[in-house]
């Protein structure tokens, strides 16, 4: 009957929780705006976790405690939480025991001052603020040095080109253009001991045989995405082309074609060969999702996706995962476009905004659900934070840090980042609304977080 009179307590205190929330929700649009409500719901999510875990009833609890545990293994995994040393009550009793009894504790200290031997003084533990914490941490685990810089871009260079051979010697009905090296290695957003660079490997199609269709004029309605269709057939017939090989329903795939790379990746027996060359181990990702290279050497680690692309018109479109909406669709990419704006508003101002994106990418990527958002999405959100922010040197990285940050958990709330270069594409959509919320929620909390670097592990 107690437990039975507990359970209901908190079912009652629970429906009233309830009520207070949906009526703050109800009337915070009025209030606040819509961002403001939005920015609200997250909160008070959060904040409700926290009171169902304090509230929670031992027998009812177990799933709470199993997603805490897990996040915190994931954390302790990550060295994203610092264990604080715990003082010994002997450590704490020793000093109170032996200042009160007289004698031989007397007689030591004594005998050490008698000695000479020296006292070290305890000095006062320095506090550092957000900034001098940031800067610290991008000397440590994010800045890379040029000789590691060289050395990187020097191996991928050889490791293309080897790659470039073996694709025109093995499969000459291929037609590949020359690639070319792209991404955060060649633009200094690296991050230390972890170097990433894209080759592009642009697909040769001859414009009178093929036609990009725009992906709201598709059945995903999404213009992100785009196909590439197949034309004149009743002239030049299935042959014509050396893609047609790959048509699917009258498309051109972009999942057949990585799928047909991924088998040349993985029956390629020369890696050994060249890594002996090169001194280092290359060896190809097991993922079938994945076109990457992972080559290990001894100062550096470094991951080469392969990027078959097509170039329509100012547009660059990349072959999608059999994880997007059809197997056909070829995903618009930006990364050319962004990396330019930012070298261009760094020049003018000399500011600060790819090395505050090489911070934000190495503290999000590092957690378990951030990472979802370290890649192109945060870089539109810093995108957008500069139209209306315009102070980015180097003694404001802290101010820029949190207010990308905040405006991110924005985006989140609403459950849309538009993209910087085309406000129709929703930057989130390839996230399920769970993802959403918990990316929301820990990003929140660690917001609110009385020592904001103590909340993102720094």
């Amino acid at each position: 009957m107690a437990d039975f009179a507990r359970k209901e307590g908190k079912s009652r205190d629970d429906r009233g929780l309830g009520s207070v929330v949906d009526f703050l929700l109800a009337n915070a649009r009025v209030v606040l705006g819509v961002s403001g409500a939005a920015v609200l719901a997250i909160a008070t999510l959060a904040v409700k976790r926290l009171i169902d875990r304090a509230t929670s009833l031992p027998d009812e609890d177990d799933d709470i405690k199993a997603k805490q545990k897990s996040l915190e293994e994931s954390w302790q995994e990550l060295s994203l939480i610092k264990a604080v040393p715990k003082v010994r009550r002997q450590d704490l009793e020793a000093p109170l025991l032996s200042s009160a009894t007289d004698g031989p504790g007397k007689e030591s200290e004594s005998s050490l001052l008698s000695s000479g031997a020296p006292v070290t003084e305890s000095r006062p533990t320095l506090c550092l603020t957000l900034q001098e914490k940031l800067l610290a941490f991008s000397k440590a685990h994010v800045s890379v040095s040029e000789s590691e810089k060289a050395l990187g871009k020097q191996l991928a260079e050889d490791v293309c080109a080897a790659f470039q051979t073996f694709l025109k010697t093995k499969s000459p009905e291929l037609p590949f253009a020359n690639g070319w090296l792209s991404g955060y290695l060649c633009d200094d957003v690296a991050s230390r001991g972890h170097l990433e660079v894209s080759f592009m490997l642009p697909l040769v199609l001859e414009p009178n045989l093929w036609r990009l269709v725009p992906g709201e004029q598709t059945v995903v309605n999404n213009p992100r995405f785009g196909l590439v269709k197949r034309t004149g057939l009743e002239y030049f017939q299935r042959g014509s082309s050396a893609w047609d090989r790959f048509l699917v329903g009258g498309y051109l795939s972009s999942n057949a074609i990585h799928e047909a790379l991924h088998k040349i990746l993985m029956a390629s027996t020369h890696w050994p060969v060249l890594g002996s060359v090169l001194e280092c181990v290359i060896r190809p990702a097991m993922a079938p999702k994945q076109l990457k290279l992972e080559v290990v050497h001894r100062q550096t680690h470094l991951d080469i996706a392969l990027c078959p692309m097509i170039e329509a018109g100012d547009k660059i479109l990349l072959s999608t995962s059999s994880e997007e909406p059809g197997e056909n669709l070829w995903e618009e990419n930006f990364y050319t476009a962004e990396i330019s704006r930012l070298k261009d508003l760094d020049a003018r101002d000399s500011g600060a905004r790819r090395r505050c994106l090489s911070l934000l990418k190495v503290l999000l990527g590092n957690h378990p659900f951030w990472t979802k958002v370290s890649g192109a999405p945060l870089t539109h959100v810093l995108l957008h934070v500069s139209e209306t922010e315009t102070d980015w040197s180097e003694a404001t990285l802290a101010d820029r840090f949190q207010q990308v940050l905040e405006e991110l958990v924005q985006f989140l709330a609403k459950g849309s980042l538009p993209c910087f270069f085309d406000s129709r594409i929703n930057l989130l959509d390839h996230l399920l609304p769970e993802e959403i919320e918990d990316i929301g929620c820990t990003l929140y909390e660690a917001l609110a977080q009385p020592d904001l670097a103590a909340g993102f592990g720094l």
